[in-house]
């Protein structure tokens, strides 16, 4: 993974209810140091997404992050709403 560029611009991708709810498969966003000021930023774009970012669990480059990680520029969060089925 690049190394952590404050600022970064990322892609945020959207999976199942989270892309029904942006109407968008993804978005870029920039200005952002976390995975929470990414998420912030899409939210801000889209209101729609507040309730479903509250309870989507998210990924960073692939694996599960916590709001708090450090975006390095280019990153890929990938937002996944819980779902049910089997």
């Amino acid at each position: 993974m690049p190394p952590h560029v404050p600022d970064a611009t990322v892609t945020v991708r959207y999976w199942a209810g989270a892309r029904a709810a942006a109407g968008v498969d993804s978005d870029t966003v920039s200005g952002c140091a976390t995975v929470g000021d990414a998420v912030a930023a899409v939210t801000r774009l889209r209101p729609a997404l507040e309730p479903v970012t509250a309870v989507s669990s998210l990924l960073l480059e692939g694996v599960p992050a916590d709001r708090d990680a450090a975006l390095p520029a280019g990153a890929v969060v990938e937002v996944l709403p819980p779902f049910a089925g089997g």
